[in-house]
């Protein structure tokens, strides 16, 4: 699977942004999708997943009730929408896959950036 982030951007606190993930190579209604972040000087940390079936969605606490993920399966794409930006939420933002059957995200995108200016 290779997957294609883009969306990211400069914004102000309280904006939004819609990040996108374009997948191809495999079947990508086989694969569950996640979104990641990782600020400077710190490690990676995952922000929201959803499964290959659409039905279940998973926050970090930190974006829950202001992002969310969703996947257009005809378009090979999942989204995050990120909704009341704040400036904690600065980072390299990472999708990634797995296959549904599996605990470990093996494919990566290249990542995207956001910023959120105070």
């Amino acid at each position: 699977v290779q997957l294609q982030a883009s969306g990211g951007g400069l914004v102000q606190a309280g904006g939004s942004l819609r990040l996108s993930c374009a997948a191809s190579g495999r079947t990508f209604s086989n694969y569950d999708m996640g979104w990641f972040r990782q600020a400077p000087g710190k490690e990676r940390e995952f922000v929201a997943a959803i499964t290959w079936t659409a039905g279940s969605t998973a926050y970090a606490d930190s974006v829950k009730g202001r992002f969310t993920i969703s996947r257009d399966s005809a378009k090979n794409t999942v989204y995050l929408q990120m909704n009341s930006l704040k400036p904690e939420d600065t980072a390299v933002y990472y999708c990634a896959a797995r296959n549904y059957r599996e605990s470990t995200y093996r494919y990566w995108g290249q990542g995207t950036q956001v910023t959120v200016s105070s």
